[in-house]
């Protein structure tokens, strides 16, 4: 990890640059892929399943049996584990649950809003490196307290053709019936289309490596919603003097460490607070089973040291993390200033780890900068709005010559007589 002081902004861009991934290339790659499932359906998901994860498999949905064997499994501690941060997810998405909105704009015009949970969701979990039981339930949560009434998992099996028991632990308990041993973009392809085995659905969400993103964003063109545009884990923190190193060492090693892609950018206000976190960083690498991924993910990453305040948020906006921890003595007064950043982290016992588990915020979030216009996933993700109108005749009244009078300017005949054949009526013309 480099480290930079005082930059000028007109050198910020160049120094928070995200490891690049050459989409045009990936999408050649994953293309074909898509195509032929769309034209084959079941048959090349089994082709590409033994090619990409080095598996046979006859059957691609998960059997009962497998369900109760992987119960069986997952021991009593992380049950009890996955039984809280379930409640803390449901609590939290709950309570984002919008009231049938009913305005009366003018005497006798009724307007009216409710949100309608999407029928198919598509949920990826990815199964590779780091089995994401939790995004079981970051996802799956808030789909059944929106009301989607069809939810399709899909996730990669292993070498033996068996998917992690504590994602099918979770599955089951969050109500999931549809899980199916599919990865990669084969997996994104078979919700797009529908395949004989698997259901096409209407949006899909979950993380991903650089294929399975490219293959959603294909998905949008095939006219399929996706969740959001994402790409590399990433956090930025940002420390002053009240910061604990071995903390934020902690935090920025517990991102480097999804992956050699991910990216971790550290904002100081002194040269010595960078020095005492990269002290502390390499002392607890060598503890990391994934110690290889955290360093390599280490040096597409960056320290920045800016002793001015109202620099550094500007420069914290301007990268627009996905996830923001606050390491400062005021972390609200900094806090109220952000405008981009997925999920943000408030002060030195609020740990990214808690919003990636159990604190009950979703940590489906944008990367890649996104966070500049898109937010995370939440209840909202899972809902369209429907609106609906009722006019009283006393209301036509007075909103129909409003209506004539526009429609008669953009010059749409048909609009305006559709108010005035009911003025009419009403008037007994």
């Amino acid at each position: 990890m480099k480290t930079v002081v005082n930059p000028v902004k007109s050198t910020w861009s160049e120094l928070l640059a995200r490891p690049t991934m050459d989409l045009e290339s990936i999408e050649g790659l994953v293309r074909p892929v898509m195509e032929s499932v769309q034209s084959r359906g079941d048959s090349a998901l089994r082709e590409f399943t033994e090619k990409f994860d080095g598996v046979s498999l006859s059957d691609l949905q998960v059997t009962t049996e497998e369900i109760s064997q992987a119960i069986s499994q997952v021991d009593d501690d992380l049950k009890a584990a996955i039984s809280i941060a379930k409640k803390n997810i449901e609590t939290f998405h709950q309570a984002q649950k919008d009231d049938f909105v009913k305005v009366e704009t003018m005497p006798g015009v009724n307007c009216f809003r409710k949100s309608v949970g999407i029928d198919k969701v598509g949920l990826y979990i990815p199964g590779g490196t780091a089995p994401l039981f939790s995004t079981v339930l970051m996802l799956a949560v808030p789909a059944k307290i929106a009301g989607s009434r069809e939810l399709v998992l899909c996730t990669p099996p292993d070498k033996s053709g068996n998917v992690h028991p504590a994602i099918l632990y979770t599955a089951q308990l969050v109500g999931i019936e549809k899980i199916f041993k599919v990865g990669g973009a084969q997996a994104v392809a078979a919700m797009t289309f529908g395949t004989e085995t698997i259901p096409q659905v209407y949006k899909i969400f979950g993380p991903g490596n650089q294929y399975v993103t490219a293959a959603k964003q294909l998905a949008m063109k095939y006219g399929v919603a996706i969740d959001m545009p994402a790409g590399p884990s990433e956090v930025a923190v940002y420390a002053d003097e009240s910061a604990v190193p071995a903390f934020v060492a902690a935090d920025l090693l517990s991102q480097a460490e999804h992956g050699v892609d991910s990216q971790v950018v550290l904002v100081a206000s002194s040269e010595e607070i960078v020095n005492e976190v990269k002290a502390e960083v390499a002392d607890q690498l060598k503890t990391l089973p994934r110690a290889e991924f955290a360093e390599k993910a280490l040096s597409n990453s960056i320290a920045i040291v800016l002793s001015d305040e109202d620099q550094a948020i500007d420069l914290l906006n301007e990268y627009g993390a996905e996830h923001l921890i606050l390491s400062v003595k005021k972390p609200w007064g900094v806090a109220n200033r952000i405008v981009n950043a997925g999920s943000v982290f408030l002060g030195n016992y609020t740990p990214e780890s808690a919003g990636d588990y159990a604190s009950g915020t979703n940590h489906t979030l944008p990367t890649n900068g996104y966070a500049k216009m898109y937010s995370g996933v939440s209840l909202d993700s899972f809902v369209k709005k429907i609106t609906y109108q009722e006019i009283t005749p006393q209301g036509l009244s007075v909103l129909g010559p409003v209506v004539e009078t526009m429609a008669a300017a953009e010059e749409l005949e048909a609009h305006k007589n559709a108010v005035t054949l009911r003025l009419n009526e009403i008037n007994n013309v």
